[in-house]
C-alpha cells in the first residue's frame, strides 16, 4: 500500500487469530508504526470489497469516556487505502487530502467498522468516500484523495 497506510509493496498481511478481531487481517508492526501504536487496524474482503475495522479499548478514549476524534480520523485514513486496495495493488500512495464529519460517539469495547467506495481513479489519483460505524450506527462520515506513488 503506502506510506499512510499500509505497507509497503510486498509484503504480506497476517490473520489476527484470536480476539474480537479473530480472523481480520493486520499489517505486521514494522509496516507502520504509529497505526501499530494505537491499532492495530485490520481489514478484510467481502466480495469484490474490502472493510476496515478495529477493536477500540479504553486507551482509545478521550476524557469523555467516547472515542477519541483523532482515533476514528487515523483509523478512517487507513480505510481510504484499504479501500481502495483493489487500485493499489501495483503501487503505494499518500493521503493528500481528507475531510470527515463527526456523526455520533463510539464506545469501547465494540468493534468499529469502515466502508466506503472509490468514486474515481484518474492515472494518480484516487477518489473515495466512506463511512466509520459502529454496531450499525454512523460515527463518521469520510472522504479523501489518495496520490499514486510511482
Amino acid at each position: 500500500m503506502g506510506a499512510d497506510g499500509g505497507t509497503e509493496q510486498g509484503d504480506q498481511p497476517a490473520e489476527i487469530a484470536e480476539g474480537p478481531m479473530k480472523g481480520w487481517l493486520t499489517w505486521n508492526q514494522d509496516a507502520d508504526p504509529f497505526e501499530a501504536a494505537i491499532g492495530p487496524f485490520c481489514f478484510r474482503a467481502e466480495g469484490g470489497a474490502f472493510r476496515a475495522g478495529f477493536f477500540p479499548t479504553p486507551s482509545h478514549l478521550n476524557n469523555g469516556g467516547i472515542i477519541h476524534g483523532g482515533a476514528l480520523m487515523a483509523f478512517a485514513d487507513f480505510a481510504l487505502f484499504i479501500i481502495a486496495r483493489g487500485s493499489l495493488r501495483e503501487t503505494g500512495a499518500v493521503t493528500v487530502t481528507f475531510n470527515s464529519q463527526f456523526i455520533a460517539a463510539g464506545v469501547a469495547g465494540q468493534v468499529v467498522e469502515a466502508t466506503g467506495d472509490v468514486l474515481r481513479e484518474t492515472r494518480s489519483l484516487l477518489f473515495i468516500r466512506g463511512i466509520v460505524t459502529q454496531a450499525g450506527q454512523p460515527l463518521l462520515a469520510f472522504s479523501g484523495t489518495l496520490k499514486k506513488l510511482r
